[in-house]
């Protein structure tokens, strides 16, 4: 039997694939904007790599734009959203070099959103990519977990604890899916992520794996709800140590400032959901020129060898995600799959 283990981010990719927004529920009158926004993500990626973007043919206004871009390949796909991150395949690589995908079974986070159409979009991928289906009865989505590529995953009890509400797996039996279907044989908990959080948890924007370590996001404003909660996930990473029980590197990078949106929720901004491409990074940028230069910098210090650009995304960060949440890696087959 064939033994899969999910390859980090930065190893060589075969392409991206994203999906085009068509969700007025998440988006509303902000949908043309976030389009736009979606088309400048897309742009930027496909300067490095391949980029195959799904759409809703019932729903597909603005995609005309990218209908000229060389390097991006459109195709249609029944679609419910576009955070092709959570409804999307993980990839993962044999131990002789074979494209896998882990196809988790998705709920709409927790059974929150429409997803009769987005719960068959893994699939489709996997058949799109020419890989093996590796299927799980577990609800689980790719934002939720972040991997060093040794064996070493990061999670949130948040989004466990609210995954499972209504029943599901112990956190033993998660774990050991989770151990089962990546390759892995540790897995570290964090507590939750950012006020306003509408995945219920997902990591990915508080902490993600580095060549060397672990980079997560702390607030300098002692009034941010998020301060103290950010200070605790960095104290349990300097206190947690990796799969080959080494202690971990930490990182860290400054949160942009506390700001909210005219109904006075909080928009929901990270500078940890940036994306690796072959030979560049993609990090969401806000329009805070000070926090988005430290965050290009820091970027550009973790990845000395890559093109860093910044993009303005503040409409895809106010429909509940970012860069990352939009973006799914397809690893080259025959990369190494480790760090």
């Amino acid at each position: 039997m064939t033994l899969y283990r999910m390859p980090p981010e930065w190893v060589p990719h075969e392409r991206t694939w994203m999906a085009w927004p068509c969700a007025e529920g998440t988006f509303g009158d902000s949908l043309p904007q976030v389009r736009r926004e979606y088309a400048d993500v897309a742009k930027a990626i496909a300067q490095f790599e391949p980029l195959t973007m799904l759409y809703d043919p019932e729903n597909c206004d603005g995609l005309g734009e990218l209908e000229a871009e060389a390097n991006i390949e459109l195709v249609s796909c029944p679609l419910d959203d576009s955070w092709l991150r959570d409804n999307g395949p993980t990839f993962v690589l044999g131990g002789d070099g074979s494209l896998a995908g882990v196809d988790w079974t998705f709920d709409g986070w927790g059974g929150d959103w429409p997803h009769e159409k987005d719960a068959k979009v893994a699939s489709r991928v996997i058949e799109l990519a020419g890989a093996k289906r590796n299927p799980s009865a577990m609800i689980y989505e790719g934002g939720a977990l972040n991997i060093d590529g040794n064996g070493t995953c990061v999670v949130t009890r948040q989004c466990y604890e609210h995954r499972t509400r209504n029943g599901g797996p112990s956190p033993e039996e998660f774990e050991a899916e989770l151990c089962r279907q990546l390759g892995l044989s540790k897995v570290i908990w964090l507590n939750r992520t950012l006020e306003n959080d509408s995945t219920n948890g997902h990591v990915d924007v508080v902490a993600a794996f580095v060549p060397g370590g672990v980079l997560c996001q702390v607030s300098a404003d002692p009034e941010d709800s998020d301060y103290q909660n950010l200070l605790d996930n960095r104290a349990i990473l300097e206190a947690e140590t990796d799969a080959a029980g080494q202690p971990l590197t930490i990182f860290q990078v400054t949160s942009p400032p506390v700001d909210r949106k005219p109904d006075g929720s909080r928009r929901f901004l990270s500078y940890i959901n940036f994306y690796l491409v072959n030979g560049g990074v993609i990090v969401p940028q806000y329009g805070f020129p000070e926090h988005d230069q430290e965050a290009l910098d820091v970027l550009s210090s973790l990845f000395p060898d890559r093109i860093v650009v910044g993009v303005l995304t503040n409409a895809i960060a106010d429909g509940g995600g970012n860069i990352h949440c939009i973006t799914q890696q397809q690893p080259k087959a025959g990369a190494p799959v480790h760090a």
